[in-house]
């Protein structure tokens, strides 16, 4: 396998908290994934790789909307 040498600040910004980060070129194009060797202390793996920042935007734009679960499931029993 080669080795790529990284300057620091690559290297921090890879860090990332020990998740994994999406490489990508100058125009924004993914080339590659950089999986840590090691997750971060006090990670959880089973967790998914979202960051809070991410979830808060997903709510924001889903607009904290959901359907309670009797209501999905008595729409799946009308398709059945």
């Amino acid at each position: 396998m080669d080795r790529v040498i990284l300057d620091a600040a690559t290297l921090a910004r890879l860090r990332n908290g020990g998740r994994q980060v999406a490489v990508c070129d100058e125009a924004g194009q993914v080339i590659g994934h950089f999986v840590p060797a090691a997750p971060a202390a006090g990670a959880d793996p089973r967790l998914p790789d979202i960051s809070e920042e991410e979830l808060d935007r997903i709510e924001r734009e889903s607009g904290g909307v959901g359907r309670p679960l009797d209501e999905i499931l008595a729409d799946l029993a009308k398709r059945a």
